[in-house]
C-alpha cells in the first residue's frame, strides 16, 4: 500500500476544504463588517496562510483565527492596530517557548487527559454555536436546510464517492443561498482588484494588544492550537505525527509576519485539523484548495465581501461545525474506560465550557488534578 502523498488535489481533498469554514468564515466577516479591518488585507493574508501552510506540513493542518483575541475585540471594540500589536506578542512569545525548548516540556508535563478535556470542552462549545446561533439564523426554513444537510452527511458517510458528501451539502446551501439570499444582479459590482494594506501598530497599540489580547490567549493557544493539534497529529497520522515545536515555530512566524499587512492573528487549531479530516482531507491539497477560496475573495471580490459570502449560508455552516465538533469530542474514546481519567476529562471539558477563563484553568487546574489522582491524593466520586 503506497503512502499517501503530501499535495493530492481531487475531490476527496475539495470537499474535505469547507471542513473548517464553519468555523472561520463567520468570524473574519465579523471582525471586516465591525471593527472596520480592510477586507482585501483580511482575505488575502488568510488564504496565503493556508497556502503556505498546506504546501509546508503535507497534511491538512489548518490556519485558524484566533478565538479570544477574535472575541475581546468584538466585545471591547479595539482598533485594528491593537489587534496588529497583539498579533506580533503572541507570535514573538511563541518563537521564544519555541525555540527554548518550553513547549516540549508543556507537552511532556500535561497529561493526556488533559488534551482531551480541551478537545472535549471545545466540541461542546462548538456544537453550541452551530445549533444555537447557526442553524436557527434564518428560520425554519433554515433548519430545514441543516436537517437535509445533516442527513445527507449521514446517509453518504464513509466510503470513497464519485461525489463526497461534503460537496453535495455546499452545493445544496449555493443553491439555497441563490434562491433566497443572493441577488446575482449584484455580483458584478462586488468585483474589484485589491491588495492588502500595510499596518504599523503603535507603541501604545502594542502595549494594548500585549495585555488585552495575547495575554489572554497565550492559555488558549498553549491548549488547543499547540498541545492539542499535536496530539491530534499522532491520532490522525501516527506514521508522520508533527512535534508541538514545529507547530509553534509556524504559529510564532505567521503572527510576526501577517499582522503588518493587515491580517488577522491566527494560529493552527485541533478542531480545523479534525474537520479537514472528517470532511475527506489526507494531504495538504486541502488547505491549499481552502485557502486559494480566500485568497480570491479577497484579490477580487473584497469590495462586495458582504454579497459574496452569502453563498454559504449560515445553516450549512452550523452543520460543518456541528460534525467538526463530534469528531472533536470522540476523541475520548481512548480515555473513557479508565475511571480517573474521565473523571479529569469532564472536569476539565466543564472549565472550558463553563468558566470565563476555562482554557487557563483546565490546562492549569486539569494536570494538578491528573497529577493528585495518580499519587493517590484524590479519589474520583464514584456512585452513591
Amino acid at each position: 500500500m503506497s503512502a499517501t502523498p503530501r499535495l493530492r488535489f481531487d475531490r476527496h481533498e475539495l470537499a474535505g476544504a469547507f471542513g473548517d469554514i464553519g468555523t472561520d468564515l463567520p468570524l473574519l466577516i465579523a471582525l471586516v463588517a465591525t471593527r472596520g479591518l480592510d477586507a482585501a488585507s483580511v482575505f488575502i493574508v488568510f488564504g496565503a496562510l493556508q497556502i503556505a501552510t498546506g504546501l509546508a506540513y503535507g497534511m491538512p493542518m489548518p490556519v485558524q483565527p484566533l478565538k479570544a483575541m477574535a472575541a475581546i475585540m468584538l466585545a471591547q471594540k479595539l482598533s485594528a492596530g491593537t489587534l496588529a500589536g497583539g498579533g506580533l506578542v503572541i507570535g514573538v512569545t511563541m518563537l521564544v517557548l519555541a525555540t527554548t525548548g518550553l513547549l516540549d516540556w508543556l507537552a511532556r508535563v500535561v497529561p493526556k487527559e488533559v488534551v482531551r478535556g480541551i478537545q472535549l470542552g471545545l466540541g461542546l462549545s462548538l456544537a453550541t454555536l452551530g445549533l444555537k446561533d447557526y442553524v436557527v439564523s434564518d428560520g425554519a426554513r433554515g433548519m430545514a436546510l441543516a436537517l437535509i444537510a445533516t442527513l445527507l452527511l449521514i446517509a453518504l458517510r464513509g466510503g470513497r464517492r464519485r461525489v463526497p458528501a461534503p460537496l453535495l451539502v455546499m452545493g445544496l446551501g449555493l443553491v439555497y443561498a441563490l434562491v433566497f439570499h443572493v441577488d446575482v444582479s449584484q455580483l458584478g459590482a462586488a468585483v474589484g482588484f485589491r491588495l492588502p494594506s500595510v499596518v504599523v501598530p503603535t507603541q501604545s497599540e502594542l502595549l494594548d494588544g500585549a495585555l488585552l489580547l495575547a495575554l489572554p490567549q497565550l492559555p488558549l493557544s498553549l491548549g488547543n492550537s499547540v498541545i492539542a493539534t499535536s496530539r491530534a497529529t499522532e491520532d490522525l497520522f501516527p506514521e508522520r505525527p508533527v512535534t508541538v515545536r514545529r507547530i509553534g515555530l509556524t504559529y510564532g512566524l505567521m503572527n510576526v509576519i501577517a499582522p503588518w499587512f493587515g491580517g488577522v492573528p491566527t494560529c493552527h487549531g485541533c478542531g480545523g485539523l479534525v474537520g479537514f479530516h472528517a470532511f475527506g482531507a489526507r494531504t495538504g491539497g486541502a488547505a491549499v484548495i481552502y485557502g486559494s477560496l480566500y485568497l480570491v475573495l479577497g484579490l477580487f471580490f473584497a469590495p462586495g465581501l458582504a454579497t459574496v459570502v452569502k453563498i454559504f449560508p449560515m445553516p450549512v455552516l452550523g452543520v460543518v461545525l456541528l460534525f467538526e465538533a463530534l469528531a472533536l469530542m470522540l476523541f475520548i474514546r481512548d480515555v473513557a474506560s479508565e475511571p480517573k481519567q474521565l473523571y479529569v476529562v469532564l472536569a476539565v471539558a466543564a472549565a472550558v465550557v463553563g468558566l470565563k477563563y476555562g482554557y487557563v484553568v483546565g490546562l492549569l487546574g486539569g494536570t494538578a488534578l491528573a497529577l493528585a489522582l495518580r499519587r493517590g491524593l484524590v479519589t474520583p466520586p464514584g456512585p452513591a
